[in-house]
């Protein structure tokens, strides 16, 4: 299972919605699309998607409160559509933490390559990030940040999204402690609360998937009462 970039498109005009979601849909993108500022805040913390592209003028709030909340918590790249063309509502939006800013109309060509460069960006403009390029080793088990896929002896284990990024997060951490707390706000986002049962039931299913005994595991360990810890990259 490939596990495809997931997209939040904020529109609040149908015709424009229906376009983008067709767009990236065809370009392999995941999609989810919000009509209002109070729905795409919910989505963006329950999905933690990996790019949200916001139009300004929603019915309910100005986009700039959304970049604002969104910058809170999160670095997720997020590129402004809007008809604002005034060069005082571009560097608003871009001081405030949008990654890019395309004024309506624009080509599909053109947006689809701003998505490009922000996931690019976002996968390797510092050190942290960095961890999400090529690929992690240790023991049997191979992680391919390009494919976004785990193995196991050279075999797909094929993990859902959630379980994905759950491996990917303890990896780029490898070695190091990540609280409950932490994983859940990184996975999830900040109003996931502090029940940490949908971290437990992911994480029961990731080992069943990737330990060849999941009581006793090789690779993800559990710090009791704490959080999770991947074993060391060797080499």
């Amino acid at each position: 299972m490939s596990n495809k970039h997931t997209i939040i498109v904020v529109e609040d005009e149908n015709s424009i919605l229906n376009i983008l979601e067709m767009v990236f849909k065809s370009s392999g993108y995941q999609v989810y699309t919000a009509k209002n500022g109070k729905e795409a805040l919910m989505m963006i913390s329950s999905y933690c998607p990996d790019l949200i592209l916001l139009d300004l003028g929603l019915p309910d709030m100005d986009g700039l409160k959304i970049i604002q909340s969104v910058r809170s918590w999160s670095s997720i790249p997020i590129i402004v559509v809007s008809a604002r063309n005034h060069e005082k509502d571009k560097v608003t939006a871009l001081d405030l933490g949008a990654d890019d800013y395309l004024t309506k109309p624009f080509g599909t060509a053109e947006l689809l390559a701003r998505v490009r460069t922000a996931l690019r960006h976002a996968s390797g403009d510092n050190d942290k990030n960095k961890a999400y390029e090529g690929t992690f080793k240790v023991g049997a088990l191979t992680i391919d940040y390009d494919k976004r896929q785990v193995f196991k002896n050279g075999e797909n284990v094929h993990l859902t999204q959630n379980e994905y990024k759950i491996v990917a997060l303890l990896s780029k951490y490898s070695g190091k402690v990540l609280t409950y707390d932490f994983m859940m706000k990184q996975i999830w986002g900040p109003n996931i609360g502090s029940d940490n049962r949908i971290l437990r039931v992911n994480m029961a299913n990731i080992r069943r998937k990737i330990e060849t005994q999941p009581a006793d595991p090789a690779y993800i360990f559990t710090e009791i009462g704490v959080g999770y810890r991947m074993a060391e990259e060797k080499g």
